[in-house]
This record gives structure tokens, sequence and C-alpha cells, in this order.
């Protein structure tokens, strides 16, 4: 009977994760897209200067605000030079979300952030997996609305979850609004995961 009752309790909590329990993001973007600046602001709450990441950054990051308020985020930051985009993969199995960050300034790199997008959506590791579009860089001038930027990184031909944020990683702007939003996701997309397990049972 304890085998039993630590089974069921186990697949609950699968199904509705514990602020106790760590929830497994990536971050992906193109380089010079503030994912480090990003994940260092969720982290200490201040601007931190950053150099590009050769490699990954990983660090736990706590929700403060909505429903995600007290949730453990484990975040992997990966470069996102070109050379490093191929390891992705290697960091995107078995995530429970991902986050892609993009410059809402640079344009004309869009067509790249999209074709990447769209190249992890696709990958046969990621069905399902919810992703949060971060538009970083909103403080500036020229940025581009989120209504632009949903149709510039083709977001609606996505079979996803998605949620695009309006964000500024420098002030921190969005950042946790966002990863509220994420949080909001995987839990959607666990309790999808179950109706369809009681109805294949």
């Amino acid at each position: 009977m304890g085998a039993n009752m630590g089974k069921s309790s186990a697949s609950l909590l699968e199904a509705f994760p514990t602020p106790q329990s760590h929830l497994h993001v990536v971050m992906l973007g193109l380089d010079s897209a503030g994912k480090t600046t990003a994940l260092y602001r969720l982290k200490f709450n201040q601007y931190l200067n950053t150099v590009p990441t050769i490699g990954f950054n990983c660090e736990k990051v706590k929700g403060t605000v909505g429903r995600a308020r007290g949730q453990t985020f484990l975040v992997w930051d990966v470069g996102g030079q070109e050379k490093l985009r191929p390891l992705w993969k290697s960091y995107t199995r078995c995530t429970d979300g991902i986050l892609f960050v993009v410059d809402s300034v640079d344009v004309e790199r869009m067509e790249e952030a999209k074709m990447e997008l769209a190249r992890t959506a696709r990958a046969p590791e990621n069905t399902g997996v919810p992703i949060l579009v971060l538009a970083n860089k909103q403080d500036l001038p020229a940025a581009r609305d989120s209504s632009e930027l949903e149709r510039l990184l083709g977001l609606n031909e996505l079979n996803h979850l998605w949620h695009i944020q309006a964000a500024c990683a420098i002030t921190g702007d969005g950042l946790q609004e966002g990863l509220d939003a994420l949080y909001d996701m995987i839990l959607k997309r666990r309790k999808l995961a179950k109706q369809v397990k009681k109805k294949t049972r």
C-alpha cells in the first residue's frame, strides 16, 4: 500500500509542480539578443554587464509574480552564435519550457531568428513544449511591438502553446510576467497530457 501511495503522489507532483520542485527551462536566441542579461536580471534583480556566452550559463531563478510566485526555475542560457546553435538540442531534451529571446530592434536578423525558432519547435524532442518569446530591448525607440514580432516570427505557424512578452532585460520590465506566462503554459500542457492519458487508458 505504501508503494502505491508513493506512486500516486509522484504522478500528482508530475502533473502539478509544487513550488519546491524545479522546472527546467532553456533560454535560446541569436547572439546579442540579451539572453544572459535577462538571466542575471532575473537571478539578482539588477543589471550586470555581460560578455558573449561561449557554452552556457545555468542559474536557479525564482518566480515573484502571479501563479509562478515562489516557483524555482532552473534556467539554462545557451550561447547563440551560429556555430553553437547545433548544441541547442542537447539542452532542450526533456525541458519543461523554452524561453526564446529576440532583439526587438534587429529586424535584419528577424528572419534568421524565425528560422532558428521554427527549427527548435519542429525538433521531435520539443514536441508540445511551451514557448515563451521574450521581445527584448523594448526600451529602445526602434523596437518593434509584440504584434509585429508575432507576425515577423510566424508564431501562429507554431504547433505549440506560445506567448510573446514585451521586455527589457536591462530594467527587468516584463521578465517576471514572462516567467509567469511560461509557468501557466507548463501547467496547461501537463493538465492536457493528464487528460489524454486518462482517455487512452
